[in-house]
């Protein structure tokens, strides 16, 4: 059966994993000393974090990986009595370890266990401190209770730079001889938004429905709306043609495409626009509207109006 890419190309060793050189350099440093201290990994999605905390297990552990690691993650419960029961239970169980090891427990979106179910586990974490250690992969750290952020050693994980992206696209592209353009490579990027899971998921969906990576597969693939049309609407908004900026707009809110993506392509475009045609104090000035605009819209007012709102405002800006 074949694996989906992702899983396909998951890195296996700690020097395999793209980006966040300086933190995937302090976990190889507590590979190489053994003593690994309870750490929160926290990240956005699709960064490798729990690839590196696996990654680290394994290098930790090697032939005793399966009788030494217990992983939970939200999709398994994880209340107060799983933290009674069963980490307790794997936290007393005896395992034949090399010299130095600790038992791991991984607990992947670790963000989303109750309150009351982190509190229980903070007191297994101290009473069993010598021979087991945890490992928690989160999306924001703010979330997990202060008494466990204080035990563990914190990392930070940030979005994948492109040309980390383009690095491991282009190997997976070439290992499964992928027909590509470069176009559809650019829009692959586009869209991940330093997210390696969310590229790789992307690129082979869109190799399965088309057979051809090109800008136009991938954004119906992706279904976000298309990244020219906007920059047609920046270009007008820059003029200060209202006419022509609000028909592009309306043109994508009557495909279907919603207020949220609307709002949000509009950022992206605008960011990475081109500084001699939009100087930056203008730049800033557009990105505080369309934070304004997404920030009202993602309070449930997402009509067209807004959407009206923020190109009328645009126009009004560069006059």
């Amino acid at each position: 059966m074949e694996l989906p890419w992702v899983e396909k190309y998951r890195p296996q060793l700690l020097k395999d994993v793209v980006g966040n050189e300086s933190t995937v350099e302090r976990l190889k440093a507590i590979a190489r000393d053994g003593n690994m201290p309870n750490i929160i990994i926290s990240g956005p999605p699709g960064t490798g974090k729990t690839t590196s905390v696996l990654c680290l297990a394994k290098e930790l552990l090697a032939e005793s990986y399966k009788d030494a690691v217990l992983e939970l993650n939200a999709s398994d419960d994880r209340g107060i009595d799983t933290v009674r029961n069963k980490i307790k239970m794997f936290a007393q169980k005896k395992v034949g370890l090399p010299a130095g090891r600790h038992k791991i427990v991984i607990l992947d979106e670790a963000d989303s266990m109750t309150a009351a179910a982190q509190q229980a586990m903070r007191r297994t974490m101290e009473v069993h401190s010598g021979t087991t250690r945890f490992a928690l992969a989160c999306n924001t750290s703010s979330k997990i209770i202060e008494p466990i952020q204080s035990r563990c050693a914190i990392l930070r994980y940030t979005r994948l730079s492109e040309e980390q992206l383009t690095e491991r696209i282009m190997h997976t592209i070439e290992s499964e001889k992928v027909a590509y353009d470069p176009l559809g490579v650019e829009a692959l990027l586009f869209t991940a938004e330093g997210d390696m899971r969310q590229a790789l998921n992307s690129l082979q969906a869109c190799h399965s429905g088309f057979g051809l990576i090109n800008q136009v597969n991938v954004f119906k693939v992706c279904d976000q709306p298309h990244p020219l049309v906007v920059q047609k609407m920046l270009e007008a908004c820059l003029e200060g043609d209202f006419q022509c900026a609000n028909k592009e707009m309306m043109g994508l809110f009557n495909q279907g495409y919603s207020a949220v993506d609307c709002v949000g392509t509009v950022f992206k475009v605008c960011k990475s626009y081109d500084d001699k045609k939009m100087p930056e104090a203008l730049k800033l000035a557009f990105i505080k509207e369309i934070g304004v605009c997404h920030m009202r819209i993602a309070d449930g007012a997402a009509s067209r109006l807004q959407l009206q709102g923020l190109v009328a405002k645009l126009c009004k800006l560069t006059m």
